[in-house]
C-alpha cells in the first residue's frame, strides 16, 4: 500500500486556479471547444514527438505494454498492456490504476469529496438507490488508462452528461465541485455480487474523449473503456452490504487520503448474501 501525497501542486496549474489572469486562461482551458482541438492535433503525426519525453519523465515501463509503432502520441496514450501484467484478483477490486479514495455516503444521501459536499443527484442527475460508498479513482497522465468492470452482470442505463473540463487534480477539487461540473458519463449497472452499481467516468482538462465498449453483458475483469488523452477520474458508487474493505482500505475512508492502486487489485471482499 501506499499513500499518496496531494501537497505539491503543479505550477501550471497553480497559476491556473490561484491567480486572476489564470482564472482567466482557466475559462478558455475547460472548454469542450478547447479539449477538441488538442485532441485533433494529438492524434496526429505532429504530436509522435512527445512520446519519448513523456516515456522518460513519467517512467514508464514499455516492457508492460503490447509493442507497436504507435502513430500519434494518443495512439501512444491508449495502449494496452500485457494480460499478464494485470492479474484480475479474487473479491471486490479496483477497476484501473489509479489513486483511490473512498467515501461513506450520508443518510441525506450527500459526501464530502475534498471539501466539497456532492449529492447523489448532482452527481448522476436523480437517484433510485441506496448507496453506501463512493469510490474516486483519480487516475494520473503516467497511469494506464483502460479501466474494467468490477463484477459480472448487465448494463441497465447510460447517459451522457455534458459539462466542463476541470482538472482533477486535488487544487482544483478544493475549489471547485468538479465531479457535477465536468463532462461524464454515467452507466447503471446490475451485477451478480454487488446487485446495483453506477460507474461513473468523468472527464478532464483536455479530454474531450470517454470511450466505453458497446456492450450488454459483461464478466468480471471485462474492458469497460478507455480514456484518451490526460488524467481522468471513475467514481463508484456501491450499495449497502455489498463490499466489505480490507483493514488498509477501511483506515482511509472519509479521510482524503488516496491509496495507489492497479487494476483488478483486491479491496476487499463480497458480502454473502
Amino acid at each position: 500500500m501506499k499513500i499518496i501525497d496531494n501537497s505539491k501542486n503543479n505550477k501550471g496549474l497553480s497559476f491556473l486556479y490561484n491567480t486572476i489572469i489564470g482564472r482567466c486562461f482557466l475559462k478558455v482551458m475547460t472548454s469542450q471547444s478547447v479539449a477538441n482541438i488538442y485532441a485533433k492535433y494529438m492524434n496526429s503525426k505532429l504530436s509522435k514527438h512527445k512520446i519519448a519525453k513523456f516515456i522518460q519523465k513519467n517512467n514508464i515501463n514499455l516492457n508492460d505494454f503490447e509493442d507497436k509503432d504507435y502513430l500519434s502520441f494518443n495512439d501512444f496514450f491508449i495502449r494496452k498492456i500485457k494480460k499478464d501484467k494485470r492479474k484480475i484478483e479474487k473479491g471486490f477490486v479496483a477497476v484501473c490504476d489509479s489513486k483511490l479514495s473512498i467515501y461513506k455516503i450520508d443518510d441525506n444521501l450527500s459526501l464530502n469529496i475534498k471539501n466539497s459536499v456532492y449529492t447523489i443527484d448532482e452527481l448522476i442527475n436523480k437517484n433510485n438507490t441506496n448507496y453506501e460508498y463512493a469510490l474516486v479513482f483519480r487516475l494520473g497522465v503516467e497511469d494506464y488508462h483502460h479501466y474494467i468492470f468490477p463484477d459480472e452482470g448487465k448494463i441497465i442505463k447510460e447517459e451522457k452528461i455534458n459539462g466542463i473540463l476541470h482538472t482533477v487534480q486535488p487544487i482544483a477539487l478544493k475549489k471547485h465541485k468538479v465531479f457535477s461540473e465536468n463532462t461524464r458519463h454515467v452507466t447503471l449497472l446490475k451485477c451478480k455480487h454487488l446487485s446495483n452499481v453506477c460507474y461513473i467516468e468523468v472527464g478532464a482538462m483536455l479530454i474531450g474523449k470517454i470511450v466505453n465498449e458497446k456492450v450488454t453483458n459483461f464478466k468480471k475483469g471485462e474492458e469497460k473503456g478507455h480514456f484518451e488523452f490526460g488524467g481522468s477520474t471513475i467514481i463508484l458508487l456501491i450499495e449497502k452490504d455489498k463490499v466489505l474493505f480490507d483493514n488498509y482500505i477501511l483506515k482511509t475512508i472519509n479521510t482524503g487520503k488516496e491509496i495507489e492502486v492497479k487494476m483488478g487489485e483486491k479491496l476487499g471482499d463480497y458480502c454473502e448474501k
